[in-house]
């Protein structure tokens, strides 16, 4: 048995979910937000047995795309009477940062 947990941009879990259930997996979603951008994510928690793993993993990958974003850096700390306009930053988004983790014991309590 393995514990897939997969992080993801908010844009990408709709998709990633359906795409899941419609193959028969199980999820639970938690949602998370990101410690640069400070965006909205969404932690999914996948239970599989281990010769699925590659299924949703494969299901992850079609799902969740990297896109490119302009973000406002934050503005620095400034003396009275400065004037500072930061300039956008080109930055990549999405994606998934995915742990498969082995699970010693499951249990479905109903």
């Amino acid at each position: 048995m393995r514990l897939i947990v997969a992080v993801v941009q908010g844009s990408d879990a709709d998709g990633l979910l359906r795409a899941l259930t419609a193959r028969g997996f199980r999820a639970t979603q938690v949602n998370s937000a990101g410690g640069f951008l400070r965006e909205s994510n969404v932690t999914l928690l996948v239970g599989v047995q281990e010769e699925h793993t590659a299924e949703v993993l494969r299901i992850v990958k079609q799902n969740c795309h990297s896109r490119t974003r302009f973000v406002n850096p934050l503005m620095p700390i400034m003396e009275p009477g400065e004037f500072y306009v930061a300039n956008p930053v080109e930055v990549q988004v999405g994606g998934a940062t995915v742990f498969v983790l082995e699970v010693e014991r499951y249990e479905r309590i109903a």
